[in-house]
């Protein structure tokens, strides 16, 4: 049995920021912290006052979290990047609403002060002599402090505070994990009793002292049970400061996720149920748990379980009966086949998460050398005449700027060599196209052409497929390549322009040109000759798409998104060379290129090409790889053995102990991610938990409802009105075993939460 806590962050997009360069704009970004740890950042946006992000992270998280700190920063090519603002978030905050919080929040002023991080070790003890109360404070030191010199470093000491009186401990220059070890006593004062205050400051040889951070223990935790041990760093209780708007707002969504996953016999009930409903009937299926968790939930919160049931489908080896299934109950219940497949049912989610999950190595294959040329060759192309500007491409003559007609030819050149490159990379690409997702796709195109047969019909089963493949998958990814990893950084406005215009053309082909000329967007119309001609293609490409046998379905049962041996993270790191013996190089660092997988780490000096990586991405990747390392150490030196010791905390022993804490439980959430059954059961479980009252009284406690033989019809409301006796019948029975599997899961967490509070004694519990 294991606890998880887990952060689902978007940053969606900023508004009103002040404008930080001498043109009236800034070129703003996001850094997102938990605690004293950047987990985030997102990319730049150029020259914009109203940025959007869209970014989303999975952060999954130690139990024992405080806050949530949101930093808006202004990029710089020279000098340091400016600050903005910032908006904090205390885990108690977070928490208060299940649904988390999807809102407008205003930025606030940084204030150094109140920019503290790290913890301090501390054992007190309260004496009695002859002199009376005596308080013994014994700073042994502090790791992670913030660094406040120029240096990269503090040169902290610690300042304890009683009643009237104070003492300091020494200071220890140029480092961020200082060991004092040393003993400060302290006298009671008559009167009533003292809090305990120990502050750390950097000490500086010119101006004021910087602060560091401090904690703060009352008078009954002194006398009760008195400090001992390591605390974290606070900074002085202020009011906090609004700015009113000022500084603009950031639109976040935040929900936090803290939950009990059982040992996996707990969940088999449950799995097994979803198994037997996905390959079973999905007409007459009202009581299974697919069709109440589809009646229960909408939005986000469907999206986010259909991510969950993809994950837990694909660790069984039965995701294409379950998106079959769905299929199955989507497509039975459509009239008009020019709505199928349009609005956010499960079934859309899932086909849209599964594709991402399955599909994101095949994307990257298929549009990356494309997305790249328009980044690096940054071509003007624009077609609508009404953003045109004339002065923003190559003069074509001495004669002044290009008119009008000259830069639409241009731009239909460029355009056209563009989206060649990219209808022949798709087309060319069905053999390379997972086997699981050509399946989906097989079965999609079946279930549609046996539901609409009609000769006036015949592109529904073409349209079923592009809508997800090209509608929901390529278009995004080309419209916003930095969400689908596929750049670094977000596009500036003229490529992203570029990229728009892609977007809408390779929308147009995956509506096989049925709505060319019929929108507003009349300006499109020179593409079209071209866009014809290419759903020819793209038809012929669907057909071989699905032209796949059943058993050509790799992986089998519980497979990996990504095997092993693939790599899961790749780029530049700084290695550090072994020292000799003697004096140390004054470089001691090589820029190598590195290659992650879960069998090993390798590097060499240059890679074939280049993708480079944030380090918290390479800091979460490290620390998923190592997971199952049994020797993982809970302490680590963030410096070097250097000139004889360590550049972090300064000890001279080699094998010293290490002086930061080891953040392993912080990750980030991944697409190349392990499929984890167990936890995505549980959500399941408490999603289904929403509709169990729902459940009984639909079918359990509706009176109404006769069940004999003889009953031709079923009287009641809903779903249920016209149902055939036998299938009724059925439908109570999955839904009375549906709950009873909800019992039994309930009955397991409570013994297990008694067993964690030492109401019970620990034995076998459960089925």
């Amino acid at each position: 049995m294991a606890k998880s806590s887990s952060l689902n962050v978007r940053v969606v997009e900023g508004r009103a920021l002040p404008a930080k360069d001498v043109s009236g704009s800034s070129d703003p970004y996001c850094i997102v912290k938990v605690d004293d740890e950047v987990v985030a950042r997102t990319a730049t946006v150029w020259r914009s006052l109203s940025p959007f992000w869209g970014e989303e992270y999975t952060v999954h998280l130690p139990l024992d979290f405080h806050q949530l700190a949101f930093y808006v920063l202004d990029e710089d090519t020279v000098g340091h990047d400016d600050v903005i603002g910032k908006v904090s978030l205390s885990r108690d905050a977070i928490a208060a609403d299940p649904r988390g919080i999807d809102s407008w929040i205003n930025l606030s002023r940084v204030d150094p002060d109140a920019e503290v991080q790290g913890e301090i070790c501390l054992a007190v003890q309260m004496l009695e002599d002859a002199l009376g109360r005596c308080l013994r404070c014994h700073v042994l030191q502090a790791r992670d402090l913030a660094p406040r010199d120029i240096s990269g470093t503090s040169d902290p000491f610690a300042r304890v505070f009683w009643g009237s009186q104070s003492v300091e401990t020494s200071t220890i220059k140029k480092t961020r994990f200082p060991r004092w070890d040393e003993v400060l006593e302290l006298r009671a004062a008559p009167g009533a009793p003292s809090p305990l205050r120990v502050e750390l400051w950097d000490w500086d040889m010119v101006g004021k002292n910087d602060f560091l951070g401090m904690v703060e223990f009352p008078p009954q935790v002194l006398q009760q049970k008195p400090p001992n041990g390591w605390f974290r760093l606070r900074p002085f209780p202020r009011a906090e400061e609004d700015s009113g708007g000022s500084l603009g707002a950031l639109r976040l969504k935040v929900r936090l996720t803290e939950d009990r996953v059982l040992p996996s016999r707990y969940y088999r009930p449950l799995s097994e149920l979803l198994a037997t409903a996905v390959l079973g009937p999905a007409e007459e299926d009202a009581a299974s748990p697919l069709a109440v968790l589809e009646e229960l939930t909408s939005g986000d919160c469907r999206q986010d379980l259909a991510t969950r049931l993809v994950k837990l489908f694909l660790g069984q080896g039965l995701a294409g009966p379950f998106l079959d299934y769905l299929t199955r109950r989507e497509v039975a219940r459509t009239t008009d086949p020019n709505t199928l497949f349009r609005s956010n049912s499960l079934a859309s989610k899932s086909m849209e998460q599964f594709m991402k999950l399955v599909g994101m190595p095949y994307l990257h294959e298929v549009l990356q050398p494309v997305i790249s040329r328009v980044f690096e060759e940054k071509k003007y192309m624009e077609l609508d005449p009404c953003k045109m500007e004339l002065g923003r491409t190559r003069r074509i003559s001495f004669k002044g700027a290009p008119s009008e007609e000259h830069v639409r030819e241009a731009s239909l050149g460029l355009l056209t060599g563009y989206l060649g490159a990219i209808v022949d990379a798709i087309v060319g690409s069905a053999g390379r196209c997972p086997a699981v997702m050509r399946l989906a796709f097989k079965h999609l195109h079946q279930r549609v052409e046996e539901r609409f047969p009609q000769t006036e019909h015949e592109d529904v089963k073409y349209l079923a497929i592009s809508g997800f493949l090209f509608l929901r998958f390529f278009a995004p990814a080309i419209l916003t390549p930095k969400l689908f990893d596929l750049r670094d950084q977000h596009a500036d406005p003229q490529t992203s322009r570029s990229l728009l215009l892609l977007a809408k053309a390779v929308q147009s082909i995956g509506n096989l040109g049925q709505q060319l000329g019929q929108g507003k967007e009349v300006w499109m119309a020179p593409l079209h000759p071209f866009l014809l001609r290419s759903v020819s293609r793209v038809r012929d490409f669907l057909d071989r798409l699905v032209d796949v046998d059943e058993e050509e379905e790799a992986g089998g049962p519980a497979r990996a998104l990504v095997p092993r041996s693939a790599t899961v993270r790749e780029g530049y790191l700084l290695k550090r060379k072994e020292e000799p013996g003697g004096l140390a190089p004054r470089f001691a660092f090589k820029k190598r290129y590195f290659w992650l997988s879960a069998d090993a780490l390798s590097y060499a000096k240059s890679p074939e090409w280049q993708n480079v990586n944030e380090l918290s991405q390479w800091l979460s990747a490290l620390r998923k790889a190592s997971a199952p390392n049994p020797d993982k150490l809970a302490a680590c030196h963030p410096g070097a053995f250097r000139s004889a010791r360590w550049t972090c905390c300064l000890r001279a022993e080699r094998s010293a102990a290490g002086c930061s804490r080891t953040h392993a439980a912080v990750t980030l959430g991944d697409w190349r991610d392990p499929l984890d059954p167990d936890a995505e059961t549980q959500m399941v479980y408490r999603q289904l938990l929403l509709g169990r009252d729902q459940l009984r009284r639909k079918f359990l406690e509706n009176s109404s409802v006769d069940t004999t033989p003889e009953a031709g019809t079923v009287k009641g409301s809903g779903s249920l009105e016209g149902a055939c006796p036998d299938a009724l019948a059925r439908q109570k029975a999955a839904a009375a075993r549906l709950l009873e599997v909800l019992a039994d899961l309930d009955r397991a967490h409570e013994e297990f939460q008694q067993q964690e509070e030492g109401t019970v004694a620990p034995g076998p519990l459960g089925p």
